[in-house]
């Protein structure tokens, strides 16, 4: 079908703007990906760096120079796998179960879940209850007290209720009991739903923070984003102090370490996006159809 003028100018306005915005989006990303590998000197002497001459690892090198960031490392990915497994499990089952009808007290239940979402308990009641639960300084305090999301439950609630219960009904007349029903039947087709909360919770476990200020006082099960902001501090502090008496070879910049430090705690998430890519197109439109 041939194109107007009017068409052709809208096509290449649209590709001019989004190309435009692409760029910009990901400018920032770029940066930080250079200023990271860029020599030290050469970043002090410039400042402004997109095209580095000379290349170096001195960042990522001090960044992994303590068996600390091994220990990290491990810890942040059993938060980020074993707290994904189990957050999973309890909203996928929690919201397939308030999905159906059959369920006693179901309103009830359903309006405690919708309270969660509009008032949270704040800081010290939740400090409270994780140290008369005894979690502090436990790895566990950062995945029990946020096992589940009352937004996630009943998001996946409406994925579950678009699930015909003669499919349960079919099942069980096979021989299934609820276990079986759930194994066989309803968990194949909440795969793209798994997929998208996994991923939404593998993100959250890993980039855990500000929980773990609160409850993790030893700094041998401190997650990733804990130990680099200590050596971020280090690096300002102790780094920038020696400055004026080490030579420019043995100073690293504070800069370059924080760049660093981005795509050490970003990569890992981002190489496990691929593999759940063809399902989270599905899954990210959990609950906006009911049919």
């Amino acid at each position: 079908m041939k194109q107007s003028l009017g068409d052709r100018l809208f096509t290449i306005s649209n590709i001019t703007i989004l190309s435009l915005v692409g760029l910009i989006t990901l400018f920032p990303l770029y940066y930080v990906f250079i200023v990271s590998f860029t020599n030290p000197d050469e970043y002090m002497a410039k400042g402004l760096v997109l095209f580095p001459e000379h290349w170096s690892l001195q960042s990522y090198q001090y960044i992994l120079s303590t068996d600390a960031f091994v220990k990290a490392i491990g810890i942040s990915g059993f938060l980020a796998t074993v707290g994904t497994a189990m957050s999973l499990i309890v909203t996928s089952t929690f919201s397939y179960t308030l999905s159906r009808k059959r369920l006693k007290f179901r309103k009830i239940l359903m309006l405690m879940v919708l309270l969660t979402t509009l008032f949270q308990p704040g800081i010290i009641p939740n400090y409270l209850l994780v140290r008369e639960l005894g979690l502090v300084n436990s790895v566990w305090s950062l995945i029990i007290p946020v096992l589940s999301s009352g937004w996630y439950v009943i998001l996946m609630k409406g994925f579950y209720d678009s699930i015909p219960e003669s499919l349960e009904e079919a099942a069980t007349i096979d021989g299934c009991n609820d276990i079986g029903v759930w194994i066989r039947i309803i968990l194949p087709l909440s795969l793209p739903a798994m997929a998208a909360f996994g991923l939404f919770y593998a993100v959250a476990y890993w980039n855990t923070f500000f929980h773990a200020v609160l409850y993790i006082n030893d700094h041998n099960i401190w997650p990733l984003q804990i130990l680099l902001q200590n050596m971020l501090i280090d690096s300002a502090t102790s780094t920038g102090a020696a400055a004026a008496e080490a030579s420019a070879e043995q100073y690293i910049p504070p800069e370059t370490i924080k760049m660093a430090a981005i795509v050490v705690a970003t990569v890992p998430i981002i190489m496990v996006y691929p593999f759940l890519q063809k399902h989270f197109a599905k899954g990210a439109m959990v609950g906006s159809v009911k049919g």
